[in-house]
């Protein structure tokens, strides 16, 4: 038998997909399903119903958006990660989003933008199979915080494994650099700019390199809404354009007299 006659005959990798976003989620489902030896068993749009679709159905993997909205959405993954393998599919790339889904039990996590539909499928089977899977922003983030905590390139874990799992392709983004570079920078030091929670939301989003759509998407607002978000943080951080805001937030850059 050739080895597409043995991939066909293998079970299929059984997957509920879990986004508050309807679009993305149909999408993801449309996608997997199309696939010989992916089955999507269920969907759902925040926490509670999708550790009710992992109990019930009981797949090979999850597909979760890391930051579903809602009181269930944030302590889903932990849960569903003691159940099912977790591969996390965010619009958000930034460090402390990566950082945080990977600590709460994600076994891999891809960026929007930064693969091809292949590369999901690759991903969907790697993390089903327990091999970690990132996108290359993602793994760029791990790399930076393993090196700045001394580790090695053979050292064990998702860390370890991150950049050596599938080789996804990403548009390079500087922010993703400097987010690296103003690591020393604590959350602590950004109260001083008296951002609302929403506006450190956006403005994380910023430095993660999304763009004014993307952001609107991942927090479910309007574009209009995102531009006033953006016009106060920058009131606020005293910066007259986007990369001025993100080198501030990142510590990577300081005024005169500061610092």
């Amino acid at each position: 038998m050739s080895g597409a006659g043995r991939a066909r005959a293998a079970p299929a990798v059984r997957v509920v997909v879990a986004d508050a976003a309807a679009v993305v989620r149909a999408g993801l489902a449309a996608l997997l399903s199309a696939e010989d030896g992916v089955e999507v068993v269920a969907e759902a749009a925040d926490g509670g119903p999708a550790r009710e679709a992992v109990a019930a159905h009981r797949p090979d993997l999850v597909v979760l958006d890391p930051r579903l909205p809602g009181a269930e959405g944030p302590a889903a993954l932990p849960e569903l990660a003691a159940l099912a393998p977790v591969l996390a599919l965010s619009f958000t790339g930034g460090r402390a989003a990566v950082e945080e889904a990977i600590h709460r039990g994600a076994g891999g996590y891809l960026v929007h933008g930064e693969f091809t539909p292949g590369q999901l499928l690759d991903a969907v089977r790697d993390v089903a199979a327990g091999r970690a899977a990132f996108s290359a922003g993602a793994a760029t983030v791990l790399l930076a915080r393993m090196r700045a905590e001394g580790g090695t390139a053979g050292s064990s874990g998702a860390t370890g494994t991150a950049a050596a799992s599938i080789p996804l392709q990403s548009q390079f983004n500087p922010s993703q650099l400097q987010s690296n570079v103003g690591q020393s920078r604590s959350a602590a030091d950004r109260t001083r700019f008296g951002l609302s929670p929403r506006e450190e939301e956006v403005m994380e989003l910023i430095a993660g390199g999304m763009t004014n759509q993307q952001i609107a998407a991942a927090c479910f607002i309007s574009e209009k809404t995102v531009k006033n978000h953006i016009n106060r943080i920058f009131g606020k951080l005293r910066a007259d354009s986007r990369s001025k805001a993100i080198a501030l937030w990142l510590g990577t850059w300081a005024p005169r007299g500061e610092g």
